[in-house]
């Protein structure tokens, strides 16, 4: 019994996953809103790309003004990518049928393979982007192996926005 206490002070004592820049972004299983299974980075392998994930219904706010800074900016540059990632966690799995039918009714036609849900292993993505504001969106820039060049959270803010756009802009004339 004495070493059950012990073992919880331990666990307690660990720093959380964070994501680092410089890391390849950990594996995320999801799934576009064509139903088509999707894997990041795999699916935005050889591509400069934003994930935006937003972790409540209110965040999508914050998710959708970056989204539309970021492919104002990027859209016709065809090494740039864009994904938008509802984290619902597994609690909505249960109302999957009806929040993706509103996704889909919501989100342009050419869209739905830039749209990415996510409902299981939401946890631990939380842990690795030190989340807080559950109507912030937390972003994360990858390059085209995957690797983590930018992080930021919270809602659309210019000169964080000027940040992203450099490192892309740096990212997509290849110095790295």
């Amino acid at each position: 019994m004495v070493r059950f206490p012990a073992l919880a002070l331990f666990a307690l004592t660990l720093p959380a996953a964070g994501l680092p820049l410089g890391a390849r972004l950990p594996e995320l299983q999801c799934e576009f809103l064509t139903g088509r299974a999707a894997t990041l980075p795999q699916a935005a392998s050889g591509k400069v790309a934003l994930l935006a994930l937003g972790f409540t219904y209110d965040s999508r706010h914050a998710v959708e003004a970056w989204s539309k800074r970021f492919r104002a900016q990027f859209d016709r540059n065809p090494q740039a990518a864009f994904f938008q990632i509802p984290m619902l966690g597994g609690a909505a799995r249960m109302g999957r049928w009806f929040i993706e039918n509103s996704l889909r009714r919501g989100t342009p036609k050419q869209d739905h393979e830039r749209v990415i849900t996510v409902y299981s292993g939401v946890d631990p993505w939380k842990q690795r982007l030190n989340f807080k504001d559950p109507n912030a969106a937390y972003l994360i820039l990858i390059d085209p192996q995957g690797i983590v060049r930018f992080l930021h959270n919270g809602p659309f803010d210019e000169p964080a926005y000027q940040r992203l756009a450099a490192e892309t802009a740096h990212l997509l004339a290849g110095s790295h």
